[in-house]
C-alpha cells in the first residue's frame, strides 16, 4: 500500500485504496466510494483517473476514509491544494510545504537524481518519450502512460529529466535520449529506491484490478528452500535478467513499456521455532 510520503498526487492514494478495497471486496464500486466521499458515481471515476479534483467539502471525508490525522492529513490537504491550484509559484509554494511535512529520510530527497529514484513515473515519461520517437506533446504523453498521471507529474517529469541530462531539446521541437551515470549514495539513496520499490509494488496490485489479464502476467509460487537453494534462486533471477535484457535490445522498435517487478522474499522459517526431533530425544 502507498504512504503519503512517496507521492505528490493525493488522487494516487485514493486509487491506491479503491484497488485495495476492489482485491478485498471484489464487489466494491465507484458508487459505494462515492457514498464515502459524498460524490456522484463519474465524479469518482474521474478523480481516480486524475480528471477531476476533490470538492472541498470532501477532503476532510477523504481524509476520515484514509486514516490521514496530525502531520498525514495536514499533508493530504497541502497536496490537494497543491494540485487545484493554477499558479506556479504558488503551486512550487506549497510543495516545498509538503516537503518540509514529509518523513525525515524522504526530505533528503532534494536532488534531481533521487527524485528519478523514487518517483516511478520519471523513468516511464523518459522511455515513453524514447518511444515516441523524441515527441514530447504532453497531452498525448498523458494518454499514453497507465495509470494515469497529473499534467503536474508530467512537467515535474520532464524538467527532471532534462536536467539529469536524460534527454535534450533538439531544434525540431523533440528531445535526444541519453544515458547518465549517479553519483548519489547514502541513505537518501536508500530510502529513494525503497520508495520507488514499494511503488512499483503497489502499481502490480493496481493491475491485477484496471489491467486487462491478456495485457499482463502475474504469478505466484510458495516454495521450501534451503540457505544453498535460496542461493540459486537469487542466481537464477540474476540470470533471468540478464536474458530479459538481451531479448529487449533486439526490439528494434518497441511500442509498449512494461515493468517487471521480481520478489523472493520469506514466509515462515522453522528454524526460529526451535528443534522438533531434539525435544523427542530428550523424551
Amino acid at each position: 500500500m502507498l504512504n503519503i510520503d512517496e507521492i505528490s498526487d493525493y488522487r494516487d492514494l485514493l486509487k491506491d485504496y479503491y484497488v485495495q478495497r476492489k482485491l478485498d471486496f471484489p464487489l466494491y464500486s465507484y458508487k459505494m466510494l462515492g457514498s464515502k466521499l459524498g460524490l456522484e458515481t463519474s465524479q469518482v471515476y474521474r478523480v481516480l483517473n486524475k480528471e477531476y479534483h476533490l470538492p472541498t467539502r470532501s477532503v476532510p471525508l477523504a481524509k476520515d476514509l484514509l486514516k490521514l490525522k496530525g502531520r498525514s492529513g495536514e499533508l493530504f490537504e497541502i497536496l490537494v491544494a497543491a494540485s487545484k491550484t493554477k499558479s506556479q509559484a504558488k503551486k512550487d509554494k506549497l510543495y516545498k510545504m509538503a516537503l518540509s511535512l514529509k518523513d525525515v529520510k524522504m526530505r533528503q530527497l532534494d536532488s534531481n537524481e533521487l527524485l528519478f529514484l523514487s518517483k516511478w513515473w520519471i523513468p516511464v515519461v523518459r522511455v515513453t518519450i524514447e518511444m515516441n520517437g523524441g515527441e514530447a506533446e504532453p497531452s498525448k504523453l498523458l494518454k499514453m502512460i497507465r495509470p494515469a498521471i497529473s499534467r503536474e507529474q508530467l512537467d515535474e517529469a520532464i524538467r527532471v529529466l532534462k536536467e539529469l541530462n536524460l534527454i535534450t531539446p533538439l531544434a525540431s521541437g523533440r528531445y535526444a535520449i541519453s544515458q547518465a551515470n549517479f553519483t548519489s549514495a547514502g541513505a537518501a539513496k536508500v530510502t529513494a529506491i525503497r520508495s520507488y520499490q514499494n511503488q512499483l509494488l503497489a502499481l502490480a496490485q493496481d493491475s491485477i484490478v484496471t489491467v486487462d489479464p491478456n495485457q499482463r502476467n502475474i504469478s505466484s509460487l510458495l516454495v521450501g528452500v534451503d540457505d544453498d537453494c535460496y542461493e540459486d534462486l537469487n542466481n537464477m533471477t540474476q540470470e533471468f535478467r540478464r536474458q530479459i535484457q538481451k531479448r529487449v535490445e533486439e526490439v528494434p522498435e518497441p511500442k509498449k513499456a512494461m515493468q517487471f517487478v521480481f520478489a523472493l522474499y520469506p514466509v515462515s522459517d522453522v528454524s526460529q521455532g526451535g528443534s522438533t526431533e531434539s525435544g523427542r530425544k530428550r523424551k
